[in-house]
């Protein structure tokens, strides 16, 4: 599977060890890894519902033998940004 590049292996031990600080198993590690890009937070009120849908995602990929793995994306409301430099920044995020 594609996620042993960073599992397996001597070469990847160091890889391995910071993995089991995050809290994953050695049967968590067996299975493949499952990326679900997320860019939930509590700035950008249409994001908001994000973290429900995120959890809803994970439940799913362990169901179907999976290890997910929530990674960030990034996020701007453009209401926020609206009226100030900010807005200069808003479009390069898409």
């Amino acid at each position: 599977m594609r996620s042993d590049a960073v599992k397996t292996g001597m070469q990847q031990a160091p890889h391995r060890s910071l993995f089991n600080a995050l809290g994953m198993t050695k049967e968590e590690l067996e299975k493949p890894l499952v990326g679900i890009v997320s860019s939930y937070n509590e700035i950008v009120p249409g994001h908001m519902n994000l973290d429900k849908i995120v959890e809803a995602v994970k439940l799913g990929v362990a169901m179907a033998g999976g290890t997910p793995v929530v990674f960030p994306a990034i996020a701007v409301c453009d209401g926020i940004a609206m009226g100030h430099i900010g807005m200069k920044y808003s479009l390069v995020t898409r």
